[in-house]
């Protein structure tokens, strides 16, 4: 009978250094780790020495940024999608992506069974394993943390220590950060009080708004079929344009948001964000919708959006639905092409200006001035056909009162 054989979603940090140990001895198994870079910038260096002198038998590390940006943030960005009116569901669109790395892999390397860190009460394990279910239904899925003996973090240094694992410091941050180019999520110790506002040191990358620079800086963002393709004038590619967003955006204090919010598990949770790009851009897009968008489609195209987010957060990627969702948000986006200026202050994201060849705003029609072209006239005949169900409505409802 060969060996089993796993594949172990690793990051590098305490649960998953641990993990191969307690996995390898568990299941007499040989360890696959993986780790996927989404633009990450903690606990990256070192990992494959780090992953062999914990045990691992192989070690991949992907650079995935490029496809993060325009698989997974582009298409949620046309389609709008901002988990319950706010959050641009950074950790939410990185894990499919994640899962599905893992699932390349794990099929690659002939492993029997896939293995991830997440907790039993948090959206993460949902995520990673209906992507599993969905890309390798055949594949038996392990998750530690829902079923080991160890009851505290303290436990699992002592186990670290007991066998020789390398463990980064053993002082425990009082706050949980997950990191990717879109965004930062910040949850744990003092934000678990809804009352309390969110300390200064809780906050990874953007300036504090009170503290941010008391000139103001105008960005002009460039939109082709939706998609974000220059800042002031400047093609960029999609990872350097978040990257150079990020930058001012932190600078001037924006992005910072704070939202209490329904999890997959039916529980709320209080989490920060820092997603100064995302925030940006998501203005920015919507803002050159409402210029270029029929009435009608724009407005349908905002429950598009919130199913969109929720499909994302709820992890069902990998869905038909998803790709139902994405055939309408593609046919909207064409004409979602243009320029878009704003301005970021101490924290805050305002428009200064808007243009497009697709623009539907027709200044003669909505002048005062005298270059009006609107038929006044017709206004009488359209009052009295649109209100006629409610006058008579109304007349019923007085002859029967």
């Amino acid at each position: 009978m060969s060996k089993e054989k796993i594949a172990l979603a690793y990051s590098g940090g305490l649960d998953t250094s641990v993990m191969i140990k307690w996995l390898k001895d568990k299941y007499d198994a040989d360890i696959v780790a993986v780790t996927g870079n989404l633009g990450q910038q903690k606990e990256i260096e070192n990992l494959e020495a780090k992953a062999m002198a914990t045990g691992a038998s192989s070690f991949s590390f992907l650079d995935l940024r490029k496809t993060f940006v325009e698989e997974y943030i582009w298409p949620a960005l046309k389609a709008g999608a901002l988990y319950e009116d706010i959050y641009p569901l950074a950790t939410a669109l990185g894990r499919p992506l994640l899962a599905k790395a893992l699932v390349d892999v794990g099929i690659e390397e002939e492993c029997t069974m896939l293995a991830h860190g997440c907790t039993g009460k948090g959206n993460d394990q949902v995520r990673f394993e209906v992507t599993f279910a969905s890309l390798a239904p055949h594949m038996k899925v392990l998750a530690p943390l829902r079923e080991w003996e160890f009851k505290s973090r303290e436990a699992e240094i002592a186990y670290a220590k007991e066998h020789g694992i390398p463990v980064a410091a053993t002082k425990k941050s009082p706050y949980s950060i997950d990191e990717n180019i879109w965004g930062i999520s910040i949850e744990c110790g003092v934000l678990e009080d809804p009352m309390v506002p969110a300390p200064e040191d809780a906050f990874q990358i953007t300036t504090s708004p009170e503290k941010a620079p008391d000139k103001p800086a105008v960005v002009d963002i460039e939109f082709e079929g939706g998609i974000p393709v220059a800042l002031d004038a400047r093609k960029m590619d999609g990872l350097d344009l978040i990257m150079a967003l990020n930058e001012v955006g932190a600078a001037h204090g924006v992005g910072r948001l704070d939202l209490v919010e329904n999890r997959v598990v039916g529980i709320k949770s209080r989490e920060i964000y820092e997603a100064p790009a995302a925030t940006i851009l998501h203005f920015a897009h919507r803002e050159l919708e409402r210029l270029t968008l029929e009435k009608s489609v724009f407005q349908y195209k905002k429950n598009i959006g919130q199913d969109y987010a929720n499909l994302i957060y709820n992890g069902t990627w990998f869905s038909p639905m998803r790709e139902a969702l994405d055939g309408f948000v593609e046919a909207t986006q064409k004409q979602v092409t243009g320029l878009v200026r704003v301005k970021l202050f101490k924290g805050s994201v305002t428009l200064l200006g808007r243009t497009s060849p697709w623009s539907l705003y027709n200044e003669e029609l909505a002048t005062y001035t005298e270059a009006d072209t609107f038929n006044h006239k017709a206004a009488e005949g359209f009052i009295q056909l649109y209100g006629l169900g409610l006058k008579t409505w109304s007349e019923v409802k007085k002859n029967n009162s």
